[in-house]
This record gives C-alpha cells, structure tokens and sequence, in this order.
C-alpha cells in the first residue's frame, strides 16, 4: 500500500545498458513484482558505457520535471562487485538511487538532502546477489520498495554524505568566457558547461561562441542561422549548446566531450562609454 510521506509509486530509470538486451526489463519486472502500482519512466538506457558524467547529466537536466516524491533511480555502475556502496537519499522533493560513484551528485547539489542511507539491508534484495547486476538484485528491489512507501531508514544505515563528481567551473579570460563541452546528444549538438550566469548574461548583453577558429553567433532558435551554419544557444537544460541548423555540430565542428568553448562577451555601452563586463572568474 501507498504512503502519503513516502513515494508516490513514479519511478525515473537512466542507465547505460541500451535496450537491445534484457537488463532493463528485467528490472522493471522486479519493481513490479514488488510495487504492481508502480508507475515506471524511462529517461534514458543510451547513456555512454560506464560514463558516469553523462549518467549524472542526464539525471540533473531532468529529475525536477516529475512529480514530488518520484524516486529517480539511476545504474551507471563501473563499479559493480566492488567496495563502493549502494545509496538512497531523500531530499525534500524526492528520492535518488543509485551506486556511490557521482552519478547522483549534480542533481543533489540542487537540492535540500535529508537522509543518506547505504543499501545493505539484504531481506529487501534478491538472492542469490549477482557480482554484476545490482541493477536487478539492490537498486530495483530498492526503488520498488521505496515507491511502496518503506522508508529509506529501513533500506540500509545512514551516512553523512556522498561522492561528489567536479563540474568544470567557466573561467573569465578579459572579454570571453571560457568552458568546455560535457556531453554531446543523439543531435550532435554539444553541450557545455557554460551557464547564463557565468557569461553575465542579460537584456543589454550579447555574445558570440568561438569554436575553434569558428565563430558561432548566439541565437534564440535553431533556425536563427541559415541552413547548415553554426550557432550557439541557451539549451533546455540551463547550459550554451554549440549547434548547427539541420546538421551535426560534433561532426561538422570536430567536437568532443573536453572540447574547448569560448564565449566571447560583447562589451555594454552605458552613456556612451563602452564598458568591459565584469572582472574575476566565473563562478
């Protein structure tokens, strides 16, 4: 049965285990098996192999979508069999599963944690447990649990905190910002790690992305260029996308997750002067 404090019954699923095989339906059965009312959510099985960046990406630029009390479970696990431990965390919004390992981190730094507790209580696990399939045998039995309304407590010990992955910080250079591309989608378009406030981003700001050599002018829409030109623009998920309208911009412009992305800062004129934005780093 339900709890009213506890889950509501909606589960979130990001992995990195594509859909060609078994593993996400298997466990997607085993949540059933446990919570039938279980509402479950694909956010996406294409994260890269073991790419624990990408996984915790994914899960930032999405989780705040559902509804209050959604557990959002996520297995991007390289180190499966190991020491590193299974959590489950409360916030005050919702519950994240998942290994120790990052993959959670970013979305928890925007939120107000309540409880960490280690998955180690094994009455709630399958057994026998396989050494590389936690996925089926810890996390999903977890989240099934959780969206049935167990409290956290009783999945395991508390702990004080959790591994936290580096967000690359954007770094002011005079007139440009600087970062670099986090992820790049199944557009190609690239990702950065450039938020509208690292640039000083305002009505009476305008900028333009360097690439490279490539000069890319910032747009409100895709089609903001002409057909097959490159552009920067403020993407869904907060951050400067490199794109190109009706192309492939990883492709065209040769980028990569590290890839190096300038935002060049127009200065702003206040009574006729011209004045230089800001000065210092980035934050």
């Amino acid at each position: 049965m339900q709890s009213t404090n506890y889950g509501q019954g909606v589960i979130t699923l990001t992995t990195d285990f594509g859909t060609a095989d078994w593993f996400v339906g298997t466990m997607k059965g085993v949540i059933l098996r446990i919570n039938p009312r279980a509402t479950l959510v694909d956010l996406s099985h294409q994260v890269p192999p073991g790419d624990v960046r990408a996984g915790a990406l994914a899960l930032k630029a999405s989780y705040r979508f559902f509804p209050a009390r959604t557990v959002h479970l996520v297995v991007v696990d390289p180190g499966v069999g190991s020491s590193r431990s299974g959590l489950v965390i409360e916030t005050r919004d919702y519950f994240f599963v998942g290994p120790d390992n990052g993959v959670l981190s970013w979305a928890l730094g925007e939120q107000t944690v309540r409880s960490v507790h280690r998955l180690e209580n094994e009455r709630l696990f399958l057994q026998p447990l396989s050494r590389t399939f936690h996925g089926r045998d810890i996390f999903a039995p977890a989240a099934g649990h959780l969206s049935a309304g167990v409290p956290c407590r009783e999945l395991g010990p508390g702990q004080p905190g959790w591994r936290r992955l580096h967000w690359p910080r954007a770094r002011r250079e005079g007139h440009a910002v600087c970062g670099q591309v986090i992820y790049v989608d199944h557009f190609g378009n690239a990702i950065t790690n450039l938020r509208e406030e690292d640039c000083g981003f305002a009505n009476e700001r305008a900028g333009t992305c360097l690439v490279g050599r490539v000069r890319c002018p910032l747009g409100d829409f895709y089609e903001a260029v002409p057909h097959g030109n490159a552009l920067g623009i403020w993407g869904s998920s907060g951050l400067l996308e490199i794109a190109v309208n009706g192309g492939n911009a990883a492709r065209r412009l040769g980028l990569k997750v590290g890839s190096k992305v300038k935002f060049l800062l127009k200065p702003v004129v206040h009574s006729g002067k011209r004045e230089a934005g800001r000065s210092g780093r980035a934050s």
